[in-house]
């Protein structure tokens, strides 16, 4: 295994890294919408919110050696399942020729309290193939 960092994309807050490398595959950590060149989390709406998240996996997964159309699977977390339509623009502009497996979840009672307490309305996790 092989731990990944990047200072292109927010830094890990707490014990674990952005990304690790394992048997052919990148396993991100999941990714809110901060901006890392200022540490401010991006408020502004849904959409832009996604672009930024985007960008930090991007990063990371640049920093492992893949890109974001190697993704396998991708695990979003929603506080309304109303911003779907903002995220999912994003995810077929990047896959618009082979679709790739998506679990999308709505707000559970915690991760609401994550979500609405950051003050951003979702977050991104990826499986990568590398």
């Amino acid at each position: 295994m092989k731990s990944i960092y990047t200072e292109k994309a927010p830094k890990a807050i707490g014990p674990y890294s952005q990304a690790m490398v394992s048997g052919g595959f990148v396993f991100t950590s999941g990714q809110i919408p901060i901006n890392p060149e200022t540490g401010d989390v991006v408020v502004a709406d849904i959409f832009l919110q996604t672009e930024q998240v985007m960008k930090n996996l991007s990063a990371v997964l640049q920093a492992a050696g893949s890109d974001l159309t190697r993704v396998v699977k991708a695990t979003c977390f929603l506080a309304s399942m109303d911003d779907f339509d903002a995220l999912q623009r994003h995810i077929q502009q990047i896959h618009d020729q082979q679709p790739r497996a998506l679990l999308r979840r709505g707000e559970d009672a915690a991760q609401k309290r994550a979500l609405r307490g950051g003050g951003h309305r979702g977050g991104l996790d990826l499986r990568m193939a590398r």
